[in-house]
């Protein structure tokens, strides 16, 4: 079952109790103007509410228990945080309670309705990816909509949060940022995390310094990516590249990754990790300090085109060291760059908005994602199939953030469409259960 006391909770935040069910143990009604802020840290479970008791106006907090006994339980009668409680709710009213200053503290009973109780377990405990798949197609266009907007900038801002982490990491240096940043997603999701750990033990400031010489950039990369470490016969360009690595290595004393950290395993040739680095090699050696490039330009389609080069000649005819393909072009994809701008530009805008306090980058990031076409992903393909379609980057972004932030965590309490659905059973419309 639900732990009742977030039910609680939500029942006085939501305002989902029977307007006349609120009488305090001692007989006077209890008329709520404002149920308050709720505080998720420690202290009292409302700040801020604002109350009539027996037609006395009262401001201050509020406290949510299962049973009035756990106010003593807890300690609140000894702390000083639960003095301004003007009100205590409980389901179980078994004890009168005092705040430290000895007063005593108002009391309700106050209990969870069958309907929202039954609703509220089959959201919270179903063994679906998406409880409320069936039930999406009942609500209003419009509140899904305004809640997608919502989730996008509430996703921007939790990898602003990321963004600054790196920044302490890397002395604020916003072009170290981004360099990690775009490398880890060079890997595109099977290799990310081994391309994020290849540019953090390879500082940018030495891709810089050799950055001329497309050779010295490539033998860094695959060199600290640990792709070296083994000889091909008949390879003159592996070689050249071991040789300028291990003059490099020992120059700036590196120490390179091992070459396993790299997946291949279920991948397709044309991401593979040496085709991969390739194609960062050759953006970091024709642009240089990518992310004040980035930040001034204002078209997005140039912002791509940033982005639009091609391996060196070697990579034409390979996928890998000693895996020869047909002469191809192996210059990025649209869906590739997309990608990159998703993950990378749009979040580095966003966070540098931000921390300059300009809302022309953050507009500019979250108008990049409208013109970007809809990722395609499972998690895209589940909410479609529900019945809520994304149109372009800016939804699927948001769709992501409500799989992962909500319906993965089970925060259906906290989600717009979970409050829908629950106060949709309140006022007798119900849930429909449906099997899977």
């Amino acid at each position: 079952m639900i732990h009742d006391e977030q039910l609680l909770q939500y029942l006085w935040k939501y305002k989902l109790y029977p307007v006349d069910c609120l009488i305090t143990t001692n007989g006077r009604v209890v008329e709520v103007i404002d149920p308050g802020i709720q505080n998720r840290d420690a202290g009292p479970d409302f700040f801020n509410a604002k109350i009539k008791i027996g037609g006395q106006l009262w401001a201050g907090n509020v406290e949510i228990h299962l049973a009035s006994s756990d106010w003593m339980a807890h300690g609140h009668h000894r702390d000083k945080a639960y003095n301004s409680v003007i009100l205590h709710l409980s389901e179980k009213v078994n004890q009168e309670i005092v705040n430290e200053a000895g007063q005593t503290v108002a009391q309700c009973r106050i209990t969870v309705p069958d309907k929202l109780r039954e609703s509220a377990n089959f959201l919270l405990y179903s063994d679906r990816g998406l409880p409320c798949k069936h039930q999406l197609g009942t609500l209003p266009k419009g509140l899904i909509r305004t809640f997608l907007t919502r989730l996008t900038t509430e996703r921007l801002e939790r990898k602003t949060k990321d963004v600054q982490t790196l920044l302490k990491r890397f002395n604020h240096s916003w072009d170290e940022v981004f360099y990690v940043m775009l490398s880890r997603n060079f890997g595109f999701g099977v290799n990310a995390d081994a391309f994020e750990r290849l540019a953090i033990s390879l500082p940018f400031k030495y891709v810089l310094k050799h950055r001329v010489d497309i050779l010295h950039v490539e033998a860094l990369l695959f060199g600290q990516a640990g792709l070296l470490d083994h000889s091909f016969e008949n390879d003159p360009y592996h070689a050249m590249l071991r040789e300028e690595y291990a003059f490099l290595k020992k120059k700036y004393s590196l120490k390179n990754l091992e070459g396993f950290l790299f997946k291949r395993s279920r991948v397709r040739p044309r991401s593979f990790p040496e085709l991969r680095l390739a194609q960062l090699a050759s953006l970091l050696h024709s642009s240089g300090r990518l992310f004040s490039a980035v930040v001034q330009e204002n078209d997005c389609k140039r912002v791509m085109e940033l982005f639009q080069t091609e391996p060196s000649l070697y990579w034409q005819t390979h996928y890998g060291f000693g895996r020869k393909s047909k002469s191809t072009p192996k210059k990025l994809g649209r869906p590739s760059l997309e990608i990159i701008i998703i993950n990378t530009v749009v979040p580095i805008l966003f966070a540098y908005g931000k921390s300059v306090s300009d809302d022309s980058y953050t507009d500019r990031a979250l108008y990049f994602l409208e013109l970007m076409k809809p990722e395609k992903n499972r998690i895209v393909r589940t909410f479609e199939e529900a019945g809520v379609v994304a149109h372009n980057a800016f939804d699927t972004q948001a769709i992501i953030q409500l799989k992962k932030e909500y319906c993965d965590k089970r925060e259906c309490l906290s989600c717009r469409i979970g409050h829908a659905l629950l106060s949709s059973s309140q006022t007798g419309t119900g849930m429909s259960h449906e099997a899977n």
